[in-house]
């Protein structure tokens, strides 16, 4: 079996990971409070931009200390191995089990809209457990299957929303009639608390770009591949991110968006009507698949990386013969399918999106710490245009926390409550290791 996993699996776990349900669903959520275009279309612009920022930092971060792990890596390293544990505890309860669990929900919604009849929760419910245990199997296998299926699905995905947008210019009979050029008002709009919540959920779609550096130790040459591959990968869901939200408001009516979750369903109907709108609806749930994989398949290296540091832990650390954490595998999936029993889908967005938000804030301001602490530290790679572009990243996201705190309070302090326990359990775990 092979020993490394290949660059093209690694740029599609990040596009995988980022490709989910937050461009399928958060338009609806985005329209309930604002109705300019422009200003919607400057959402995923922001956030691409945001994301750009932060993958070029992070291939800094990830040549120069390439162990897998992620934030727990980075932070552990740069501030204290308390601030790593938090982060990967974080990581991995909330910043991958929590999204896989909204992925699978939205998988079973997708699914059921577009098979014909009516279909409770449970049975959403149902398809979105299966789904996360068929996912958790095959990666916990070796890693031949475990990037093929990763590669295969995320290309499928890839075309598909290629394919989807244009039909929906060649095909739509009647779309709607929109400008993505700024109006009167538009940027009062740009600078409301409701743009800023917005932020919210554009930040949790593209959550991931970020992924390739929990498997970076299992690349062959992380050093050098690490930087194209983070790029590469979000720059072309940035593009993606951008043409698909602007065909889901040609495609279909802002009123029909409003607060609805299965908008690529909306849209497809609007474009082919209702059965085509059915087949596309499932076609569309297919393309969540991957997004679960990817997420399954990096997340538990930062729970692997706890268990090899951690004697309590170690049992997160094993691997089997192909170097498979399949305990932390299991664990993770475990854990997401509590979430998916539990909690309810936009709960699991706003929550989610914020403490990967912070968690990747902290790793991006550490660039600036590792530079000045350690100045002779080999980097292979150094961030274009350091330090416009960190600070950048730095800004973007600071600005939209800064709205979460103020305008979620409840959450913020749930997420309080959870760096609060990780704090008790690293102080457990580390009087376990002596």
């Amino acid at each position: 079996m092979s020993k490394f996993y290949t660059p093209k699996t690694a740029a599609a776990v990040i596009i995988a990971n980022m490709v989910g349900t937050g461009v399928f669903t958060s338009l609806g959520f985005q329209v309930a409070d604002i109705q300019s275009v422009f200003a919607l279309m400057m959402l995923w612009i922001i956030g691409g931009i945001a994301s750009l920022c932060g993958a070029a930092t992070y291939a800094e971060l990830g040549a120069a200390l390439p162990r897998s792990g992620g934030e727990y890596n980075f932070l552990g390293r740069i501030y204290h191995p308390v601030a790593g544990f938090i982060s990967g505890w974080v990581s991995t309860v909330i910043g991958f089990a929590a999204p896989i669990a909204a992925v699978s929900l939205a998988f079973g919604k997708y699914t059921t809209a577009a098979l014909p009849g009516t279909y409770g929760p449970w049975i959403q419910k149902s398809l979105a457990c299966g789904l996360v245990i068929l996912v958790t199997y095959i990666h916990g296998r070796n890693r031949k299957a475990s990037g093929q299926f990763q590669f295969g699905f995320t290309a499928m995905k890839v075309m598909l929303i290629l394919i989807f947008c244009l039909a929906a210019f060649a095909f739509h009979q009647s779309p709607q009639i929109i400008s993505p050029l700024p109006k009167a008002g538009d940027w009062d709009v740009m600078t409301s608390a409701a743009f800023g919540v917005s932020l919210i959920y554009v930040s949790y779609a593209y959550t991931g770009w970020n992924a390739a550096t929990y498997i970076s130790g299992e690349l062959e040459n992380p050093q050098k591949d690490l930087p194209k591959i983070l790029i590469f990968g979000t720059g072309l869901v940035m593009v993606l991110y951008v043409l698909l939200n602007y065909v889901f408001l040609y495609a279909a009516p802002m009123s029909e968006l409003e607060g609805q979750v299965e908008i690529g369903y909306i849209a497809s109907t609007h474009i082919f009507g209702e059965t085509g709108g059915r087949i596309a609806g499932g076609m569309l749930s297919l393309l969540l698949i991957s997004t679960v994989s990817a997420m399954t398949l990096a997340g538990p290296r930062a729970l692997q990386a706890i268990g090899e540091d951690f004697k309590a832990l170690k049992f997160l650390g094993k691997v089997n013969k192909d170097g498979i954490p399949r305990n932390a595998i299991y664990f993770q999936s475990s854990v997401a399918l509590i979430y998916i029993l539990t909690s309810s889908f936009k709960t699991i967005v706003v929550f989610a999106g914020a403490m990967l938000a912070f968690n990747s804030f902290l790793a991006i301001l550490g660039v600036f710490v590792l530079r000045y602490r350690e100045p002779d530290l080999y980097r292979p790679y150094k961030t274009w245009g350091y330090p416009i572009v960190p600070l950048v990243y730095l800004t973007i996201t600071g600005f939209m926390l800064a709205f979460v705190v103020i305008h979620e309070p409840h959450k913020a302090i749930f997420g309080l409550c959870v760096i609060l326990f990780g704090i008790v359990f690293y102080a457990a775990s580390k009087k376990l290791n002596h």
